[in-house]
């Protein structure tokens, strides 16, 4: 079985965006997401609303799929108060709440609040993010003194309803990072291997195929540290694939992403995500498109 999901840039006013929400739940989707981001990329003078309010809402009017981050970071996020958010949105969608977190990249996030930390940096104070985040939404009173964070008797009442806490997905692409993952994850998260602009074969196929190869190169790795350093009596880690760090957007046809997911599938991923298309831009696609999966999601979910 493979859950599909969609992420949904968080760019429209809520008047519009509700719609969407509803009815990703109405065709079938397991889950739904949104970026945590501030500004992005080559949308970054574009209109781009705030995560937590976005998701709030979103759980009001759904009932049934997960919503979560895709992803969350330490770029402009301190534990504490980002714990107090997290159990909000799990008490607000009765324990749906799926937190995604990642290491933060390198663009305007990482900068907008003052210099950015390097990378080995930016890696450790992953790490104490995602410990003492665990720390917190597992007990009422939480103190810690790290290099990057302090709580002193930081309250968590009354705790969330996902127990023993809300699921954590943690998105990594290397040794140390997968490592956190299997020690406190419920997911790991990918967009698969990383690729420069100009090592991409000019067909766009045999990119698509390396993207593909590299995969599962990374699968590989992660069996093997989740089998080192996931704790004793853990369920097995979920894989969440963003079919979208591809070379080829899944939305460019129904076959695309559907090869796609069933390839992803095949491969061992329990979750696979998708894009809503965008008119232009990134992520640009016909929405004609995703009707076509909504038509193929119960066939596929069984895969």
């Amino acid at each position: 079985m493979v859950a599909v999901g969609i992420a949904l840039l968080p760019q429209e006013r809520w008047v519009s965006a509700r719609r969407r929400w509803e009815q990703v739940e109405e065709w079938g989707f397991d889950h739904a997401w949104t970026y945590d981001h501030l500004a992005w990329r080559t949308l970054v003078d574009e209109p781009w609303f705030a995560t937590v309010p976005l998701l709030a809402a979103a759980a009001a009017v759904t009932e049934r799929i997960g919503l979560g981050t895709w992803v969350a970071s330490p770029n402009f996020r301190h534990p504490v108060p980002f714990a107090k958010d997290v159990m909000g949105l799990d008490d607000v969608s009765n324990g749906r709440f799926l937190l995604g977190v990642g290491a933060g990249g390198e663009g305007f996030d990482a900068s907008v609040l003052g210099d950015p930390p390097t990378r080995g940096e930016r890696t450790r104070r992953f790490e104490e993010f995602v410990g003492l985040l665990d720390q917190l939404l597992t007990q009422p009173v939480t103190s810690h003194q790290g290099t990057f964070y302090r709580a002193d008797e930081a309250r968590m009442i009354p705790g969330t309803i996902a127990q023993p806490r809300t699921p954590f997905v943690v998105a990594a692409n290397g040794p140390r990072t997968m490592a956190l993952a299997a020690r406190y994850g419920q997911g790991w998260a990918t967009y698969g291997p990383a690729y420069a602009t100009e090592d991409v074969p000019d067909e766009p196929s045999a990119a698509q195929e390396q993207w593909w190869t590299g995969l599962a190169t990374m699968l590989e790795q992660v069996d093997a540290i989740e089998s080192e350093h996931r704790p004793a009596g853990a369920p097995p880690l979920r894989r969440y694939l963003s079919l979208d760090g591809a070379p080829i957007f899944s939305m460019t046809s129904l076959a695309v992403v559907t090869e796609g997911i069933e390839r992803a599938a095949a491969l061992g991923f329990t979750d696979v995500v998708v894009h809503w298309p965008r008119a232009e831009g990134i992520y640009a696609g016909d929405e004609s498109v995703l009707e076509g999966l909504v038509d193929q999601l119960p066939r596929l979910q069984l895969l």
